[in-house]
């Protein structure tokens, strides 16, 4: 830690994991097992990658080559972007999977039902199976409401939207668990969504009137 507090702030690489925010041996069709694994080497690794990146950026010198800064800046782009998806899916985990709260009528708002939108969410979902990827339903300000987006991997995301419901398609997330099949995750991930902590977001940055 020594060696890089002579850093600025944003190359010093301080960035620490967060604890599962549920207990992992309660969750319905994803096993503590898988979601310890998730957590312990996916996400945790994104930090101490994302960690890593930044030291060695303020490491460099000033005359280092574009294409060694372009490189660092895309991993620190892709390391950063996982950290974050990963803390959001996490998060809107350990619920009863019941819709309720705020978000509902901002998802009719758009979609004209409930139904109507978890079928796009879910086909957005299979869409991504065996391969990689995220499903976000944001909150579009451009579109003054909610939208879900399809990202291929940690470099995807909506310019200026926010995340309100993150889950992840990563085979890492389900595979010790429903090996190739996607569609068996993905009901197991509806089982545990915590609309609670989805609706809180959407209060928290919906725009106001």
């Amino acid at each position: 830690m020594a060696e890089t507090n002579h850093l600025p702030p944003a190359y010093r690489g301080q960035h620490q994991p967060k604890p599962l925010p549920f207990d992992a041996a309660k969750l319905r069709g994803l096993s503590e097992r898988l979601l310890r694994s998730h957590h312990e080497n996916n996400y945790t690794g994104a930090v101490k990658r994302l960690n890593l990146i930044q030291q060695q950026l303020g490491r460099l010198p000033g005359d280092a080559p574009p294409y060694q800064v372009g490189s660092l800046k895309r991993e620190e782009l892709i390391a950063r972007n996982s950290m974050v998806l990963h803390e959001l899916y996490f998060a809107n985990l350990g619920g009863d999977g019941k819709a309720a709260g705020a978000i509902v009528a901002l998802i009719e708002a758009r979609y004209g039902t409930l139904e109507t939108w978890e079928r796009d969410f879910r086909q957005t979902g299979l869409s991504l199976g065996g391969g990689s990827g995220w499903v976000v339903l944001a909150l579009d300000p451009h579109l003054q409401g909610v939208h879900n987006y399809w990202g291929w991997d940690h470099a995807h995301s909506l310019a200026w939207g926010t995340p309100l419901l993150v889950m992840d398609m990563y085979e890492h997330s389900y595979a010790l668990d429903h090996g190739a099949n996607a569609r068996a995750y993905i009901d197991a991930f509806f089982a545990n969504v915590a609309w609670d902590e989805v609706s809180r977001r959407a209060e928290q940055t919906r725009p106001k009137r």
